[in-house]
């Protein structure tokens, strides 16, 4: 995998069809991708389906995956099991990163206990499969890079990193990402870049340079920390309903030409 590669994240398209993404995806520029196959929210594909007709459509369309999202609530049986399922469909497809999410809206305490008795199993199916698990900023108990080193250092392996959110970290815990990066950029796997027009709890994710998020000073934290993972491009604007699709080919195609001018 070339050294930051730039994707776009097709969960960008949410409420749209897998195709409808990689089309605005590769016209915005982008020659890279995070496929995703979160149940119940983008189930864009289909970890149980044939890998040669997805191999296929992606060189169609002239991306290469460099990531899976397979979000799951790792807290329960069911979303163990999905996680693991991605993890093994991602080491045989050859995709190097499966990014998930602690699980739902518990408690904290409640939330980090069953983590921690399914993450374990998560990271021996990701070693065997040769796959990096990357735990997104999202959430209590990951509402910030700082919150969460205590919980990386409970789980105790060196495949479970962290999949860093731009505007996440703002969302949940009102930080700005680059007083939080500095803190933990060795601890990070692969980086969402995402917008926001800032402050906690505030749900706007716009097209980048739409909001208040300091892209270039994030790109030079995380460079001068040696990081050569993947940026994904990730747009959830206020959430349902999405933009009508042309607002949202326009917001990828402006968030690839902001980033590509900021040295990305």
């Amino acid at each position: 995998m070339a050294t930051n590669p730039l994707a776009g994240h097709t969960n960008s398209y949410h409420t749209y069809s897998h195709d409808e993404a990689l089309e605005g995806i590769a016209a915005a520029g982008f020659k890279y991708v995070e496929l995703t196959a979160v149940p119940g929210w983008t189930e864009h594909v289909d970890v149980d389906a044939d890998k040669g007709e997805l191999r296929k459509k992606l060189q169609s369309y002239g991306l290469e995956p460099v990531s899976i999202s397979g979000h799951s609530d790792l807290t329960t049986k069911e979303g163990l099991e999905h996680g693991i399922k991605v993890v093994r469909w991602a080491g045989e497809y050859g995709i190097p990163i499966v990014n998930t999410a602690v699980g739902g809206h518990q408690s904290a305490d409640e939330s980090e206990a069953g983590f921690l008795a399914n993450i374990g199993k998560l990271s021996d199916e990701a070693e065997k499969a040769g796959v990096v698990i990357g735990l997104e900023i999202h959430g209590d108990i990951m509402a910030s890079g700082v919150i969460t080193l205590p919980l990386l250092e409970k789980v105790g392996r060196d495949n479970v990193k962290i999949n860093y959110d731009t505007a996440n970290v703002e969302h949940y815990s009102g930080e700005r990402a680059i007083d939080d990066l500095p803190q933990v950029a060795d601890q990070i796997v692969h980086v969402h870049l995402k917008e926001t027009t800032g402050g906690k709890n505030n749900w706007n994710f716009p097209a980048i340079g739409n909001g208040v998020v300091d892209f270039g000073e994030v790109h030079r934290i995380l460079a001068d920390a040696g990081y050569t993972g993947p940026y994904s491009v990730e747009l959830e604007f206020s959430g349902e309903p999405w933009p009508p699709l042309e607002e949202v080919h326009a917001a990828m195609k402006q968030s690839y030409e902001q980033l590509k001018s900021l040295g990305y």
